[in-house]
């Protein structure tokens, strides 16, 4: 018999797996549905539904392996991140979405949670405040207009799997907070913690990047992440992850 084993859970939602099969209960529907949405219409490989049924969703594991994980080094080939830097471009070039989604927050709310969330990690002894404002300067430049493009909105290096012989893209995973949205903010959730291969992932994406705006992202998304992994059990202090990512800009 297959066993049991808990990918992620927290009080929001939970991912098991069961042999081939991933079973994702969650306890907003709304995220399901945006998730069956942009599987449905997204020009890039993404794993099979094999059946629904709220709050529970049942999809078949990709081949392949991912890029690696935040706070561990990748042992991927430049080859690979360059091939997931182009499944990205086709993933933004597609055509819009209707919804919005998590890359493509409005800037008026994007700054006051920002400001807010600086504050609260300040205040509650969670971050020095040299390090909160250093990076809170770094992500003021994330905080302009932008074209939209089709996001993924959560593209961490361990949604994206990636065939070990042919170096492609086999699958890519968790499109709940798909959207319309910023592209640069893709680009730089999936090289944050891993700024060495950004350079692989542009190359293979094959336009213009404003490093500027993807290190504000990486500022921006990490100081939002901070509290809200400590209080769901998860260490923002572990090497190579969302701490470090913020010293890094000092």
């Amino acid at each position: 018999m297959d066993e049991v084993k808990i990918v992620v859970a927290h009080s929001e939602r939970a991912t098991l797996r069961v042999g081939d099969v991933f079973l994702k209960v969650d306890t907003d529907q709304a995220r399901i549905d945006a998730e069956v949405e942009a599987m449905a219409a997204v020009p890039v490989p993404t794993p099979e539904i094999l059946w629904r049924k709220p709050p529970v969703i049942a999809i078949a594991a990709v081949p392949g392996a991912t890029l690696g994980r935040l706070g561990e080094p990748s042992t991927a080939s430049p080859a690979a991140w360059a091939s997931a830097g182009a499944a990205i471009r086709k993933l933004h070039d597609a055509p819009l979405p209707v919804r919005v989604g998590r890359a493509g927050r409005g800037l008026d709310e994007l700054r006051a949670e920002l400001d807010g969330e600086c504050e609260s990690l300040v205040a509650k002894g969670l971050l020095p405040a040299a390090l909160v404002t250093r990076n809170r300067q770094v992500a003021e430049a994330a905080l302009r207009p932008w074209t939209p493009a089709f996001t993924h909105g959560d593209l961490q290096i361990a949604h994206v799997f990636v065939d070990g012989d042919s170096d492609e893209v086999t699958g890519i995973i968790d499109w709940s907070e798909a959207g319309r949205g910023d592209a640069l903010y893709d680009i730089a959730t999936f090289t944050l913690g891993h700024e060495e291969h950004l350079d692989d992932v542009i190359a293979g994406y094959g336009a213009d990047v404003d490093l500027d705006v993807i290190h504000a992202w990486w500022s921006l998304r990490s100081l939002l992440a901070v509290r809200w992994l400590l209080e769901h059990g998860f260490d923002a202090f572990a090497p190579g992850c969302e701490v470090d990512v913020l010293k890094a800009r000092m």
